[in-house]
């Protein structure tokens, strides 16, 4: 039995979207399962593509006040050598680099300008536990607040609650497993004051890192064969501290420090997509929709992409209460492309780590064509740096601003930001 029962226009498990769609002016429930978003494997990397939402928004000044460090090249080790691969200073972007930022610092940015408006209402601690139909229509959500049941009765529920989606599991839609060759041990070591500044990834036979700069730390994803787990655990400790200081030589005086396997947590690396993303009453987007392995970065920006192309389609049908299934059908239209496209390239460079981590030998692992290319040819690393850092089919806000309070979020106009731009 409900404790509490709540009318709104959308129920979304997820937070940009209902930022974009409370800002105009929509009146709608966003629910978090934890008490805040301090998660480990939420994503780090923060696009372009996103930083030209929070530009046009009006936010980018006060986001990039956060705590962050910049990436404008992307490099890989294949072997002993390095290879420059992207370069994002000639994006046409207002931020022509990654910045590397916790996602639980986004997350929390836009839950504080959230509440610039009155039509958002977060509830923290309050999980998703099953969706209410009617004839065949999602009507609605039962959740489980921290005072009880809750029953949300919306025109619209919105699944954008990551790869282990609770809706999506709910709503019957059918997925497509796409399948990935690997893992990742997800741990961090500490950074030293001469340690190189660069976010990188290493590629040798039998092995494969990603090193990410957190300012006064690294975070590491250690690459594994998928279903190795239980062989790596055997082989012990000091058989994973040896093989990092033989991919990362600089490490080799700080893998000490993993002295637990408790410190080590295992990512599951999973790529799928819904074959449909929506039915009568709901709609998925983000990882809900389609799990991207964490190559490149992408998931984040492609969820982000996802909820203002989402935005755009969908304010203005809830906001006079005509919402039909076909427009949930373009949701899905127009960002399916991008999203089997990016599924498509992280494929392919999945077969390359798999037949790095599949050699047994010490033979020199070498770079592929493309990838000597574009370290000489500076020209041609416009390309992937535009493919990374804007995405396919990049989205831009088409919603008003409606309501909300004086002095939004700290919002400058967009020259003064552009001229602010740290």
């Amino acid at each position: 039995m409900a404790t509490e029962v709540i009318s709104t226009h959308c129920c979304i498990v997820g937070l940009m979207l209902g930022f974009l769609l409370a800002r105009a002016g929509i009146d709608i429930v966003v629910l978090e399962k934890h008490e805040d978003f301090l998660r480990d494997f939420r994503g780090d990397t923060i696009h372009p593509s996103t930083m030209e939402v929070m530009f046009e928004l009006g936010l980018l000044h006060e986001f990039l006040k956060l705590p962050h460090q910049k990436e404008d090249i992307i490099v890989e080790r294949f072997g002993s050598r390095n290879y420059a691969l992207a370069d994002f200073r000639h994006l046409p972007t207002r931020a022509k680099f990654l910045a590397l930022m916790p996602q639980w610092s986004f997350l929390n940015f836009l839950a504080e300008q959230g509440k610039n408006y009155p039509s958002f209402h977060l509830r923290m601690r309050t999980q998703a536990a099953e969706l209410t139909e009617e004839e065949g229509r999602v009507t609605g959500v039962r959740a489980d607040g921290p005072d009880g049941r809750i029953e949300i009765r919306t025109d619209l529920t919105v699944g954008c609650d990551g790869r282990h989606s609770t809706v999506r599991v709910c709503s019957g839609l059918t997925v497509e497993e796409l399948g990935a060759p690997m893992d990742a041990l997800w741990f961090w070591l500490p950074k030293h004051a001469n340690d190189p500044v660069k976010t990188t990834s290493s590629l040798e036979a039998g092995r494969s890192i990603v090193l990410m700069n957190r300012g006064d730390y690294w975070q590491c994803a250690l690459m594994i064969l998928k279903g190795s787990i239980d062989e790596t655990r055997r082989a012990g400790l000091p058989a994973l501290r040896a093989e990092i200081a033989q991919l990362v030589p600089a490490f080799a005086d700080r893998v000490d420090v993993l002295a637990d396997w408790d410190q080590i947590k295992l990512l599951t690396v999973a790529v799928n997509r819904l074959e449909r993303w929506y039915r009568p009453g709901l709609l998925c987007i983000g990882d809900a929709a389609h799990a991207m392995s964490p190559l490149l970065g992408v998931g984040l920006g492609l969820a982000v992409q996802d909820a203002v192309a989402a935005a755009n389609i969908l304010w203005r049908p809830l906001a006079t209460g005509t919402l039909r299934e076909a427009d949930l059908e373009r949701v899905q239209k127009r960002r399916e492309f991008p999203t089997r496209l990016t599924q498509g390239i992280q494929m392919r460079m999945h077969k390359s780590i798999d037949r790095a981590l599949q050699q047994a030998d010490d033979r020199a692992l070498e770079a592929p064509i493309s990838v000597r290319l574009l370290a000489a040819l500076p020209l041609l690393r416009r390309l992937p740096a535009r493919l990374v850092g804007m995405g396919v089919r990049p989205e831009h806000v088409r919603t008003p601003q409606i309501g909300g309070v004086a002095g939004d979020g700290g919002r400058v106009s967009g020259a003064t930001q552009a001229e602010a731009l740290p």
